[in-house]
């Protein structure tokens, strides 16, 4: 029998990017410690390829790094990634595949997954937006800073394509401009402050 799932209240860290975005991944995941009890969420804004993420990430990090599939439970110390084509969302402390709701231009996932976690997850949430073209996330940070989550842009001179980070930092809403390995150490800084001691 199936017990009713405890709300889950551990931080999220959605990492959002595009162009670029590996070499921000991997200065980020290089400098994370395996147990500060995050889950990261890598939302990759591929619309065509297949990501290869998860393959590559594994030699940066020693927490398991898993493609997300339907109704995937979301996990701490876990490094989680988008699959290519679909919208992601979180209900009932599980991720959720839904067809990619804007097929044409630019996709706006990022987006779309900051906006369900503001209205679906009990825990913090740290928004951060690394290398990519076009603005995906922006639209989504005001809410995240409303709802008491701290947003994170990489710094642009840092990042091999600056459009999304410059986006972020255009919508008025982002409280730290750092380089990869800075952005690690405010993430273990908010994690060691969230968790009971």
């Amino acid at each position: 029998m199936k017990t009713k799932s405890v709300p889950k209240s551990f931080p999220i860290v959605c990492v959002g990017g595009s162009a670029g975005g590996l070499d921000a991944y991997i200065r980020l995941l290089k400098h994370l410690p395996t147990d500060m009890g995050v889950a990261v969420v890598i939302v990759n804004h591929l619309r065509t390829m297949a990501t290869h993420l998860h393959e590559i990430l594994p030699s940066y990090t020693k927490m398991p790094v898993e493609l997300i599939s339907e109704k995937l439970d979301i996990q701490p110390n876990h490094v989680f990634i988008i699959p290519e084509k679909r919208d992601l969302h979180v209900l009932n402390g599980e991720f959720r595949l839904k067809p990619i709701s804007k097929p044409r231009g630019w996709p706006d996932v990022i987006t779309v997954f900051l906006r369900s976690l503001t209205q679906n997850w009990d825990g913090k949430l740290i928004a951060v937006i690394v290398s990519g073209y076009d603005g995906d996330g922006a639209a989504a940070l005001c809410g995240i800073k409303e709802i008491g989550g701290i947003t994170i842009a990489q710094k642009p001179d840092t990042a091999k394509a600056p459009d999304m980070p410059e986006s972020a930092i255009a919508s008025g809403c982002i409280d730290f401009i750092l380089a990869p390995e800075d952005i690690a150490k405010e993430i273990v800084r908010i994690a060691q402050a969230e968790s009971p001691s």
